[in-house]
């Protein structure tokens, strides 16, 4: 799976100290590269700042707490795990001070009324892969589409390239840990996947299976098929540009025609 970013902290954990979501947000995320994004493409969509953010299955809210950091912003996040959403608000939203009273974190199914308008709506880090068939994911992005500002965008990712229907382990070195990207099961029957990721510390410790994704893994036609039948009047996929080495660059570009990669990540922006 393509990295998302490389952590700068200098820490050592063990599996007895690590805490699993603050090891995830230092591997997996970078928040503050998605805020930009999202304010980046939302005004050159729309000729203004976006102002709300509707964050689905948002975990511990890192970037609902990151788009608030801008002034005259609010975000809404959604999640069913309380623990989880817990965890965030003592971790990224209390620190915010003032600002953590323009966050509101909500627990309940994604798929349920919210109210808005929201300008900018996201599901990320393939959490909406868990939806596996077609009604299931079309009724979501339909619910989406109703909660949000006449102008407004709905943004995912998706990652894909031959190497993700493999059964295989990517391990990243990062600051203090080792991080493991486990495709454990690929069904070509459905497209389902078992994924887990793993981290493996200096002591030889390991934290097995810190997180399970059970998943259908969705191609880009399928995903901008769906939102066209949910209603959504277009959508433009944004491609991350690789290295000479073929790694990604962080750096997405509005593209209609690529090259197949072994693996790659792309954002789907669809307007209402």
């Amino acid at each position: 799976m393509p990295k998302r970013k490389r952590s700068r902290r200098k820490s050592k954990y063990t599996a007895r100290t690590a805490d699993r979501h603050d090891l995830y947000q230092l591997s997996v995320q970078d928040a503050a590269a998605e805020a930009g994004f999202l304010n980046r493409v939302f005004e050159k969509l729309r000729g203004r700042p976006p102002k709300s953010l509707r964050e689905d299955f948002c975990g511990t809210a890192l970037l609902c707490a990151e788009w608030v950091k801008y002034r005259n912003r609010t975000a809404v996040g959604i999640d069913l795990d309380r623990s989880v959403l817990d965890w965030g608000v003592r971790r990224n939203i209390e620190p915010l001070g003032e600002r953590r009273k323009c966050v509101r974190l909500l627990r309940r199914d994604v798929r349920a009324r919210t109210p808005g308008p929201f300008d900018v709506t996201v599901a990320l880090n393939f959490s909406y892969f868990i939806f596996k068939e077609r009604d299931e994911m079309r009724r979501y992005f339909e619910g989406v589409r109703r909660s949000m500002a006449r102008d407004g965008i709905f943004v995912v990712d998706l990652y894909g390239g031959y190497e993700s229907w493999e059964p295989m382990r990517e391990p990243r070195r990062m600051k203090g840990f080792t991080y493991i990207w486990d495709q454990a099961e690929v069904d070509p029957l459905n497209n389902t996947i078992i994924n887990h990721i793993h981290f493996k510390f200096p002591d030889g410790t390991k934290l097995l299976r810190a997180f399970t994704y059970d998943w259908r893994l969705w191609t880009v036609p399928e995903i901008r098929e769906l939102l066209e039948e949910a209603g959504f009047s277009s959508s433009t996929v944004y491609w991350e540009n690789a290295d000479k080495d073929g790694d990604g660059t962080g750096t997405f570009r509005e593209r209609v025609r690529v090259a197949q990669e072994p693996a790659w990540i792309a954002y789907v922006v669809a307007e209402r």
